[in-house]
Protein backbone atom coordinates (compact mmCIF):
# COMPACT_ATOMS: atom_id res chain seq x y z
CA UNK A 1 0.00 0.00 0.00
CA UNK A 2 2.48 2.91 0.99
CA UNK A 3 5.55 3.09 -0.49
CA UNK A 4 8.60 5.31 -1.19
CA UNK A 5 10.74 8.15 0.53
CA UNK A 6 9.80 11.70 0.71
CA UNK A 7 11.65 14.68 2.36
CA UNK A 8 9.28 16.60 4.14
CA UNK A 9 9.35 19.79 6.99
CA UNK A 10 8.16 19.63 10.72
CA UNK A 11 6.87 23.02 11.17
CA UNK A 12 7.45 24.40 14.34
CA UNK A 13 4.63 22.82 16.67
CA UNK A 14 6.13 19.92 15.19
CA UNK A 15 3.59 19.18 12.78
CA UNK A 16 4.23 16.95 9.23
CA UNK A 17 2.41 17.75 6.46
CA UNK A 18 1.35 14.25 5.00
CA UNK A 19 1.31 13.97 1.00
CA UNK A 20 -1.61 13.89 -0.76
CA UNK A 21 -0.90 10.85 -2.62
CA UNK A 22 -0.50 8.86 0.61
CA UNK A 23 -3.32 11.22 2.80
CA UNK A 24 -6.30 9.50 1.40
CA UNK A 25 -5.42 5.82 1.59
CA UNK A 26 -3.64 6.46 5.17
CA UNK A 27 -7.40 8.14 6.26
CA UNK A 28 -9.26 5.13 4.12
CA UNK A 29 -7.15 2.38 5.70
CA UNK A 30 -7.26 3.67 9.22
CA UNK A 31 -11.18 5.05 9.07
CA UNK A 32 -8.96 8.34 10.61
CA UNK A 33 -7.59 6.98 13.51
CA UNK A 34 -3.20 6.32 13.62
CA UNK A 35 -0.75 4.98 15.60
CA UNK A 36 2.53 6.60 15.98
CA UNK A 37 5.69 5.12 18.13
CA UNK A 38 8.75 4.46 18.34
CA UNK A 39 11.25 1.63 16.66
CA UNK A 40 14.10 0.64 18.34
CA UNK A 41 16.71 1.95 15.24
CA UNK A 42 15.89 5.60 15.95
CA UNK A 43 13.08 6.23 13.75
CA UNK A 44 9.22 6.36 13.90
CA UNK A 45 6.50 4.13 13.13
CA UNK A 46 3.30 5.72 11.57
CA UNK A 47 0.51 2.88 11.49
CA UNK A 48 -3.69 2.75 10.34
CA UNK A 49 -4.67 1.73 14.04
CA UNK A 50 -6.50 -1.04 12.08
CA UNK A 51 -2.56 -2.76 11.30
CA UNK A 52 -0.95 -1.43 14.60
CA UNK A 53 -3.18 -3.52 16.52
CA UNK A 54 -1.95 -7.39 15.53
CA UNK A 55 1.40 -5.63 16.76
CA UNK A 56 0.32 -4.51 19.79
CA UNK A 57 -1.90 -7.66 20.78
CA UNK A 58 1.50 -10.15 19.88
CA UNK A 59 4.33 -7.44 21.86
CA UNK A 60 1.23 -7.20 24.47
CA UNK A 61 1.17 -11.10 24.67
CA UNK A 62 5.22 -11.84 25.22
CA UNK A 63 6.46 -12.32 28.90
CA UNK A 64 6.91 -9.39 31.26
CA UNK A 65 9.65 -11.28 32.79
CA UNK A 66 11.81 -11.33 30.13
CA UNK A 67 13.91 -7.77 29.83
CA UNK A 68 14.35 -7.95 26.07
CA UNK A 69 10.03 -8.62 25.98
CA UNK A 70 9.91 -5.97 28.80
CA UNK A 71 12.20 -3.48 26.85
CA UNK A 72 10.42 -4.18 23.51
CA UNK A 73 7.04 -3.89 25.36
CA UNK A 74 7.78 0.06 26.53
CA UNK A 75 9.52 1.28 23.86
CA UNK A 76 6.85 0.10 21.12
CA UNK A 77 3.24 0.17 22.92
CA UNK A 78 4.68 2.48 26.26
CA UNK A 79 5.72 5.35 23.58
CA UNK A 80 2.44 4.77 21.46
CA UNK A 81 0.68 7.73 20.97
CA UNK A 82 -3.00 7.33 19.22
CA UNK A 83 -3.22 10.14 16.60
CA UNK A 84 -5.62 11.74 13.62
CA UNK A 85 -4.53 13.85 11.05
CA UNK A 86 -5.77 17.75 11.30
CA UNK A 87 -8.01 19.37 8.73
CA UNK A 88 -4.92 20.33 6.96
CA UNK A 89 -3.57 16.67 6.77
CA UNK A 90 -1.13 17.22 8.88
CA UNK A 91 0.18 14.57 11.97
CA UNK A 92 1.24 16.27 15.25
CA UNK A 93 4.53 14.32 16.16
CA UNK A 94 4.98 14.72 20.46
CA UNK A 95 7.73 16.33 21.28
CA UNK A 96 8.96 12.97 23.21
CA UNK A 97 8.87 11.05 20.19
CA UNK A 98 10.49 13.65 18.21
CA UNK A 99 13.35 13.96 20.78
CA UNK A 100 13.35 9.99 20.44
CA UNK A 101 13.76 9.98 16.77
CA UNK A 102 15.85 13.29 17.06
CA UNK A 103 13.77 14.93 14.32
CA UNK A 104 14.74 18.43 13.23
CA UNK A 105 13.11 20.48 10.82
CA UNK A 106 13.78 18.10 7.44
CA UNK A 107 12.40 13.76 8.49
CA UNK A 108 11.97 11.49 5.75
CA UNK A 109 8.66 9.82 5.87
CA UNK A 110 9.16 6.46 4.31
CA UNK A 111 6.78 3.90 3.25
CA UNK A 112 6.58 0.39 4.08
CA UNK A 113 3.37 -1.43 3.17
CA UNK A 114 1.50 -1.06 5.76
CA UNK A 115 2.91 1.38 7.46
CA UNK A 116 5.53 4.30 7.38
CA UNK A 117 8.68 4.81 9.10
CA UNK A 118 9.76 8.54 9.65
CA UNK A 119 13.37 9.33 10.15
CA UNK A 120 15.49 12.19 10.77
CA UNK A 121 17.52 13.97 8.00
CA UNK A 122 20.71 12.22 9.27
CA UNK A 123 19.37 9.10 10.07
CA UNK A 124 17.88 8.33 6.97
CA UNK A 125 21.35 9.44 5.43
CA UNK A 126 22.99 6.77 7.76
CA UNK A 127 20.43 3.91 6.87
CA UNK A 128 21.27 4.41 2.99
CA UNK A 129 24.95 4.35 3.38
CA UNK A 130 24.89 1.40 6.23
CA UNK A 131 22.95 -0.04 3.21
CA UNK A 132 25.55 0.64 0.20
CA UNK A 133 27.71 -0.46 2.35
CA UNK A 134 26.95 -4.23 3.06
CA UNK A 135 28.35 -4.65 -0.57
CA UNK A 136 28.09 -8.40 -1.87
CA UNK A 137 26.79 -9.48 1.10
CA UNK A 138 24.22 -12.18 0.82
CA UNK A 139 20.91 -11.02 1.04
CA UNK A 140 18.71 -12.22 4.71
CA UNK A 141 16.94 -15.18 5.38
CA UNK A 142 13.74 -15.05 3.34
CA UNK A 143 15.20 -12.98 0.56
CA UNK A 144 17.67 -15.24 -0.66
CA UNK A 145 16.22 -16.15 -4.31
CA UNK A 146 15.12 -12.36 -4.45
CA UNK A 147 15.71 -11.36 -8.37
CA UNK A 148 15.31 -7.29 -9.48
Amino acid sequence: MFQGATALSLDVKGRLAIPARHRDALVSASDGQLVLTAHPHRCLLLYPAPAWEPIRSKVLAASSLSAQSAAIKRLLVGRACDETLDSAGRLLVAPELRQFAQLDRQVWLVGLGSHFEIWSDAGWLRQEEAFLGMGDQPLPPGLEDLAL
